[in-house]
């Protein structure tokens, strides 16, 4: 009876609080329903048009360096325009892999490019695309007068391309996609003022112009400004290929060493590569031995009372995962072989063992030392675990130019099978190499499995 009686009190407390929880009866009913399919709904719609936004054009306030302090703008202008140099054409501005929204731009400029009208050899034209907000990833701020005051870059200027749908480099936009034609360094060296850089590393102004042209297209060195390191030991430049963008749902470290997730790696490019002004924490930079320049300079602990960047982390995050890798146009493989080489992959050459279907990476800690994937170990101990990623394979065939692995070593497919058919041993056939790089081609795609 004892029991019971708790029982019972206990029910009559449950059925008062329901009495309680009737429609007029208490405020406990306008506690919205976060778990509603249409409050979900409307939140993923809203995440996914502000990180579009953010990853196709917010500057972070970067501008404040590659303008203010670089002054870039200037050497865009030229001196007819008010600025230096002999300015950056269209023409110019495409050949250093710069690319324009076809989208951005009005009829009557479409019909006059196709049409061959416009002097795509003139800087003030560019400085008409930037009016237009068509140069992808890059932020003209106007005098006025419509000469620039400032310039400020964003993160499509590396991973979005166009589809040349009106001509080369110009057309509709790709995010996501790794701009392999784009020379960082180049532009960046067109800079009137590289002394910020030059103060940084210790060095002149010539030697930092001389660094950044050595990267050459779709590089860049994001540890440059950590631990100085311009060139591997054997001479060839430091900077990695830009990689994609897209794909990257379900997988955890993020870029070609690791280092931390994909918005980790968004607040780290956003504050120490883009200049943004925001907050960033990683006690690891504090280590001087592995990262001098970035330990004396406080890159670890980097705080602004105005943080253009912290608050936007979320939606871009949710944007970039929303970016699925892109399946391969048709005729572009070989099925049949595709589906026989997606059974070696499967199977002999033993490829799922890391590159798990289909994330394609490991489910976790995807990282490897480089003695376990047979390659050197410079770029693995420019990063906090000194290992290497094991990175997702989808879309594969949109970033062939410049090579495989993170330094472009493997000109080709079939140069990356022979190395780990080599490294492991694997005995492959020289057909079963074929069909493997075939289902590589063909990945993201529809297979046996």
């Amino acid at each position: 009876m004892k029991y019971l009686s708790i029982a019972i009190v206990f029910a009559l407390a449950c059925a008062g609080l329901g009495f309680l929880a009737l429609p007029g009866r208490t405020a406990s009913n306008s506690v919205p329903h976060t778990g509603s399919a249409q409050t979900v709904a409307d939140n993923a719609a809203q995440k996914f048009e502000q990180g579009r936004h953010i990853f196709r054009f917010d500057t972070f306030g970067d501008e404040a360096f590659w303008g203010d302090s670089l002054r870039l703008h200037e050497a865009i202008e030229g001196s007819k325009l008010g600025g230096v140099g002999a300015g950056v054409s269209p023409n110019t501005a495409l050949s250093v892999g710069l690319k324009v929204d076809v989208d951005a731009l009005p009829a009557s400029l479409v019909e006059e490019l196709k049409n061959g009208q416009v002097d795509l050899d003139d800087p003030a034209v560019t400085l008409s695309l930037l009016q237009l907000n068509s140069v992808i990833g890059v932020k003209g701020f106007f005098k006025p007068d419509g000469t620039l005051k400032s310039v400020g870059i964003q993160c499509a200027l590396c991973h979005s391309t166009v589809n040349n749908s009106l001509a080369p480099g110009i057309g509709h936009r790709l995010d996501g996609w790794a701009n392999r034609d784009l020379n960082v360094g180049q532009i960046i060296a067109l800079a009137p003022n590289l002394q910020p850089f030059a103060d940084l590393l210790g060095v002149d102004q010539a030697t930092v112009r001389s660094v950044l042209q050595s990267w050459g297209p779709g590089h860049f060195d994001a540890e440059l400004a950590l631990d100085g390191k311009a060139f591997r030991p054997d001479g060839k430049t430091s900077a990695v290929l830009i990689p994609p963008a897209f794909g990257l749902a379900g997988v955890n470290l993020h870029t070609w060493t690791g280092w931390g997730s994909v918005t980790y790696w968004n607040a780290f490019v956003a504050n120490l590569e883009m200049h943004g002004k925001g907050n960033f924490f990683d006690p690891r930079l504090d280590n001087a031995d592995q990262f001098p320049i970035a330990a004396k300079a406080g890159f670890g602990h980097v705080t602004n009372s105005i943080d253009l960047i912290t608050p936007k982390l979320a939606a871009l995050h949710f944007y970039q995962l929303a970016l699925p890798a892109p399946k391969p146009p048709a005729g572009s493989f070989d099925a049949q072989a595709a589906k026989r080489g997606e059974k070696i992959f499967n199977g002999t050459a033993k490829c799922a063992s890391c590159h798990v279907t289909p994330l394609y990476t490991e489910p976790g800690w995807n990282l490897h030392t480089p003695s376990e994937v047979c390659v050197d170990s410079f770029q693995a101990d420019r990063s906090p675990d000194r290992r290497y990623r094991t990175s997702p394979l989808g879309g594969l065939w949109t970033h062939t130019k410049g090579g495989f692995y993170h330094d472009g070593r493997f000109g080709t497919l079939l140069d990356v099978v022979n190395h780990y058919d080599s490294c492991f041993s694997l005995g492959l056939a020289g057909q079963e190499k074929a069909d493997l790089v075939e289902f590589l081609k063909s990945i993201p795609g529809t297979h046996t499995n």
